[in-house]
């Protein structure tokens, strides 16, 4: 029998809510398209494409209530964005057109799904606080108000005010003229937060944790290639180049292309691996043949891992990433290599990681000593 699931059409998305708990959900759903979590609404959003629908019903058992577009759920998810939220109110007309427009242009210009979902909620949280107020006559003065108003009295974040500026800046200089200066619209100062890291006896501890050797080929290669999440579990068997030992990393954040060398201690686990799991599709699948392997089963691999060696920190599989550059500065690698090998643009969020270095600050010697 298959498990039932109701999926709703709003803008250019599907809303999909499952009805009970089903198992390996977003091993399937990512069969389909790489899927987002709505946490206010507590269900999957995909892209909205005809094909999709087609897959869902081959798959699950799609409850519909008239049709797949329902205005009563457009009123319903507003409803719960207002109460989230007394300053946002719903979207006039005139933002409704703009808000299609903007999305029509960021998907011409191929940025990802969820990078669009990010810019047009941005800017539809904007655009609903002046609703009564023609989009034409919003100054730089609105956008201050916005950020005392709405923002800050109720305590988000800077990385979401930054996310707001930035739909505002992409909005204003591509789709609509007006009388906000672009280059006056200000940033929320930045929090200079330090990457938290381990040290190499934490590091192997925690990857010679497993005996499972699939569970030790995920952490290590997370860890000795510096991999995101994402970029580990998107890894297929012809990413690894054992000739020219290195791992292909495709289409990662920001729709780049790297590479990083493959050390050959991770070239035997590996092979060590295939020839056990022998995988098809993907490097590391789940249960089910050639599914992805889920993000949460990864995570319960590391929190299992840090119970059997006895780590009490909350650990994060990006904390090994953290590391990894870490340990390549402490080495001596230059940095210029380091932001290759993490992905980075900007050589800036490489800079970071000086700041966690204990090679130059060890050398130091305190006045303390001296009395």
């Amino acid at each position: 029998m298959k498990p039932s699931i109701k999926i709703y059409k709003i803008d250019q998305y599907l809303e999909i809510q499952t009805l009970g708990f089903i198992p390996e959900f977003k091993q399937k759903l990512q069969e389909i398209t790489l899927p987002d979590w709505n946490i206010s609404l507590k269900r999957w959003v995909i892209e909205y494409r005809p094909e999709y629908i087609d897959q869902l019903k081959n798959t699950f058992n799609v409850i519909q209530k008239k049709e797949i577009n329902i205005k009563s759920m457009e009123k319903k998810t507003e409803q719960i964005r207002m109460k989230k939220s007394p300053f946002i109110h719903q979207l006039n007309p005139e933002g409704i057109l703009q808000c299609e427009k903007f999305i029509s242009w960021l998907q011409s210009k191929r940025y990802s799904p969820n990078t669009i979902k990010t810019y047009t909620d941005a800017l539809r949280s904007f655009l609903s606080f002046f609703n009564k107020k023609p989009i034409s006559t919003i100054t730089n003065e609105d956008v201050v108000t916005y950020n005392n108003e709405y923002i800050l009295k109720n305590n988000f974040s800077a990385s979401y005010q930054n996310q707001i500026v930035n739909s505002i800046k992409l909005f204003f200089s591509t789709i609509y003229e007006t009388k906000i200066e672009i280059e006056k619209i200000h940033r929320p100062r930045r929090e200079h937060i330090l990457p938290n890291v381990l040290s190499k006896e934490e590091i192997k501890a925690i990857l010679e944790a497993h005996s499972n050797i699939k569970h030790k080929a995920m952490l290590s290669l997370i860890y000795s290639c510096g991999l995101r999440r994402s970029e580990l579990l998107h890894l297929k068997p012809t990413d690894i180049d054992s000739r020219r030992n290195i791992v292909i990393i495709r289409q990662s954040k920001g729709k780049k292309d790297r590479i990083t060398p493959l050390s050959p201690k991770i070239l035997e686990l590996l092979r060590a691996y295939y020839k056990l799991y022998k995988p098809k599709v993907w490097l590391f699948e789940g249960q089910e043949p050639n599914t992805i392997y889920s993000e949460k089963s990864l995570q319960c691999v590391l929190k299992q891992a840090l119970i059997k060696v006895g780590v009490s920190k909350p650990v994060t599989l990006h904390w090994l990433r953290h590391s990894y550059a870490t340990h390549l500065l402490e080495s001596g690698t230059d940095l210029r290599y380091i932001q290759e090998l993490l992905g980075h643009n900007s050589s800036k969020t490489t800079e970071i990681y000086t700041h966690v270095s204990t090679k130059s600050i060890q050398q130091i010697k305190s006045p303390f000593d001296d009395l």
